[in-house]
């Protein structure tokens, strides 16, 4: 068996079509969806025996277990341009398919964040979690994928434990939260002022909040606006008007509107300083252009800092972030041998299983027969005799039992298992036959694996 992967994100497709094929949150049954990129001619059994899907706002992957990964990619091909309406010969240019290793390394590589367009960022690991949790409750994810997955995402954790790879912010929202809380101390006890109530002003007062603020003021020429964003933080707004009492009261001002010149002059910080009571103002300016006249840099007690200081920052962080890399992917390399040597074992669990039941199954008729002849045997006589039959079964299947796992983990499970069958007359099926089916039924969109 193999594992096969198609996906698409924000490396081969562009907005538009990642936002057709995203699956977060659509109403679309997630048993219908397995369904449709599963879908074999009404026969499930012959090709993909366990399916997996990741989707998230920059992916959607779909991982599977199937005899053939040709014919397994080429249907999952045919059913995603399907499920959406797109022609298949559209869609193909943008996906990704690979297959084996690469396909079992490339999932390691996105639960540790190598794959995200923030590099490190860790929204990816819960969502990888989330993706093996969701095919399990659907029937459709086996032992194969739950083993993958759970490597995936113990691989992540460790990228994040043992490496750098997302302990420095690569936000600049998040680089001014932490800077304010450098400068200020504890953010839970500072007076915090955003100034704008766009996008990046949203971001400003989420850091902010997460960094333990809680005595948040907004305020924006726009009041409405000021108010619907103070509330998301259960903060207040001020109105424009107010503009020097509310930089009296701050400890911390975040300035990030989009305005197209300086909004926060000299005499206004000015006016404000004789009620302050020599409190220190941290004015971070993350506006462009800048929000803050750089004249306020002249007054006692203000410390300003703009965009380049923050992005100097963050880009200090991306490169620490980067030099990670390396560490990670010796981890997802070690993580991927141990995945790839337990798949590989797989191969010869069932002759292993076969053999050894035809050698208990051996030993019970000897031990029946030895008893037998022994006549009236008291029941003590029996039980060790039965428990040496097992002991001699064991110890004579221990060592091809290690040495077949071992050829197993080097690629020639399958030889050394037909060879093993051919030795002991053993009848049942070739390894790579064992895995379950999975089958989804049509009528109830559930999936099952058989």
């Amino acid at each position: 068996m193999s594992i096969v992967l198609i996906g698409l994100n924000h490396q081969t497709a562009p907005v538009a079509l990642r936002e057709q094929f995203a699956l977060i949150g659509a109403s679309t049954d997630y048993g219908h969806v397995l369904t449709c990129c599963c879908r074999v001619a009404g026969s499930l059994d012959a090709v993909i025996h366990e399916c997996a899907i990741v989707s998230t706002c920059n992916r959607l992957e779909i991982y599977a277990v199937a005899r053939d990964p040709a014919s397994a990619q080429a249907v999952i091909e045919e059913s995603l341009a399907e499920l959406r309406g797109v022609p298949a010969a559209e869609l193909r240019p943008y996906l990704y398919r690979l297959a084996e290793r690469a396909a079992v390394e490339h999932l390691l590589r996105v639960a540790a964040g190598l794959d995200s367009m923030i590099l490190g960022e860790p929204q990816i690991l819960g969502q990888v979690a989330q993706a093996i949790a969701k095919a399990r409750a659907a029937g459709a994810a086996g032992l194969v994928l739950s083993q993958l997955f759970a490597r995936a995402v113990h691989a992540g954790r460790r990228a994040r434990a043992e490496t750098a790879i997302s302990r420095y912010t690569t936000s600049v929202s998040h680089a001014a939260a932490r800077l304010a809380q450098e400068v200020v101390g504890d953010l839970g006890q500072a007076a915090v002022l955003i100034v704008g109530a766009g996008e990046m002003a949203g971001l400003a007062a989420q850091a902010l909040y997460d960094e333990g603020a809680r005595r948040i003021t907004c305020i924006n020429r726009t009041g409405e606006h000021a108010e619907h964003l103070a509330s998301r933080f259960g903060g207040r707004a001020a109105s424009w008007s107010d503009l020097v009492h509310a930089l009296a009261w701050a400890d911390v001002v975040v300035s990030a509107t989009g305005a197209p010149h300086t909004v926060i002059h000299r005499d206004d910080v000015a006016q404000a300083l004789p009620y302050r009571d020599g409190r220190p103002l941290v004015i971070v300016d993350i506006a462009v252009p800048r929000d803050v006249e750089e004249a306020v840099d002249e007054l006692p007690g203000v410390l300003r800092y703009d965009i380049d200081r923050l992005q100097c920052v963050v880009d200090g962080n991306r490169a620490q972030r980067a030099a990670a890399i390396p560490q990670v992917e010796a981890i997802i390399c070690q993580e991927a041998d141990e995945f790839m040597a337990w798949l590989q074992s797989r191969q010869v669990v069932p002759v292993l299983v076969e053999l050894r039941r035809k050698a208990e199954a051996v030993a019970q008729s000897e031990l029946e027969a030895a008893l037998r002849r022994l006549g009236h045997a008291d029941p003590r006589t029996g039980r060790v005799m039965a428990l040496m039959a097992h002991r001699i079964v064991g110890k004579l299947l221990h060592e091809p039992t290690v040495r077949l796992k071992a050829e197993a983990a080097q690629g020639n499970g399958v030889a050394c298992a037909d060879t093993l069958r051919e030795l002991f007359g053993l009848t049942g099926e070739r390894a790579r036959n064992t895995a379950p089916a999975l089958r989804i039924g049509a009528a109830e969109g559930r999936c099952h694996v058989r």
